[in-house]
């Protein structure tokens, strides 16, 4: 059977520490990956997974629509808008580059998937660093993004709750209470979407995972993690884990 392909773009990070002994210090850098459970999850899925770390994807994000329908879904997970706006030689070179923004909205209208996953640089993200506000990959999504910092950290963790159709096909075999959550971003759901599940009433039972339409294409959003921080172990090792983000993938690309 052959397997349909899918793009996951964002999920890295570098970090820079000063170590300081007595009078002496020394920097160090480190490079992160955020989405090493998921990938290791779909591996035997019906679907080959594309990796795309965010400081690739600056450069090799495809700049055409032809390239973005190379793929049968697109998956974009904490990566913020910059990155797919300043292509190097938009940013570097001051040439004019293709909006990939407008790009993937002409995408999921021709029946391409479009997958939105939460994080610190998703949505509106970190001190609205994110800015998929009023974008084009905001109007195709099945929410809207606030205007402003839109994390809601949950220490002391929350149990998300099936909202809606308990059958429908993302949740079909999942079966039980879900794992805990430790943050989400906060979301507006639009007209017409279908809502699937929801953060615990007492965050205000916002939107967890929503699926939607544009034009001839289908959208899913989950507003929490994919990996550590907010998603943590005990919800990666959860039987539900690969089969949730399996099946939104199955019923974005039906």
């Amino acid at each position: 059977m052959t397997k349909k392909k899918v793009l996951l773009a964002g999920e890295s990070w570098v970090s820079t520490a000063t170590h300081i002994k007595g009078f002496d210090q020394f920097p160090t850098v480190t490079y992160h990956t955020g989405a090493d459970e998921l990938l290791s999850a779909l591996k035997e899925s019906p679907f080959e997974v594309t990796f795309m770390p965010a400081h690739e994807a600056q450069r090799d994000f495809p700049l055409t629509l032809e390239g973005l329908q190379a793929y049968d879904a697109i998956v974009l997970s904490d990566i913020g808008a910059n990155t797919l706006l300043l292509h190097p030689d938009t940013w570097i070179h001051s040439r004019r580059t293709p909006n990939r923004l407008k790009l993937l909205k002409e995408y999921v209208a021709g029946g391409g998937a479009l997958l939105m996953f939460g994080g610190y640089y998703s949505f509106q993200g970190i001190n609205g660093g994110a800015r998929y506000r009023n974008t084009p990959v905001e109007e195709v999504l099945p929410v809207s993004c606030l205007p402003v910092d839109d994390r809601v950290e949950v220490p002391e963790g929350f149990s998300p709750v099936v909202s809606g159709d308990a059958n429908h096909p993302i949740l079909s075999g999942i079966s039980g209470a879900f794992p805990y959550l430790l943050g989400f971003n906060e979301v507006v759901l639009k007209e017409g979407a279908q809502q699937l599940m929801t953060v615990s009433s007492e965050y205000g039972s916002l939107p967890l995972l929503v699926t939607g339409t544009y034009g001839e294409g289908r959208t899913v959003v989950w507003t929490s993690d994919v990996g550590p921080h907010w998603l943590p172990p005990e919800f990666i090792a959860w039987p539900g884990y690969k089969t949730l983000f399996a099946q939104m993938l199955a019923w974005a690309t039906d």
